[in-house]
């Protein structure tokens, strides 16, 4: 017996959910305003916005973003406002944030 197809086709997972999200809010991303939700987190307001990195690597300078997506790999380290290596994936995106792209460790230019 076949099961019947469910059409997903230009259905959001708020919709399949029947989530309501409160009303959108602006984070900057390296200058460039970025929409966020409530309650998302900054690598999926980044991704939303067609962001998929936002830091290299300290030896070989690679891109790198989201990879894991729940706080394990370290892959999605980014400079939120002025503190580096915040883990993206799993920080809120709150109204006015400014996300920077990290370079390496994240420490260049920073008084110590």
């Amino acid at each position: 017996m076949r099961r019947p197809r469910i059409r997903t086709a230009g259905r959001t997972p708020a919709a399949l959910a029947g989530a309501v999200p409160g009303p959108a809010f602006e984070i900057t991303f390296d200058g460039r305003p970025v929409r966020a939700l409530p309650g998302q987190s900054i690598a999926a307001a980044l991704w939303a916005a067609s962001v998929l990195t936002w830091r290299t690597t300290r030896v070989n300078g690679r891109p790198r973003g989201a990879f894991c997506g729940i706080g394990s790999c370290f892959d999605c380290l980014a400079t939120v406002n002025g503190q580096p290596n915040r883990r993206a994936c799993l920080l809120p995106a709150r109204p006015g944030d400014v996300i920077t792209s990290q370079e390496g460790d994240g420490h260049a230019g920073l008084v110590r």
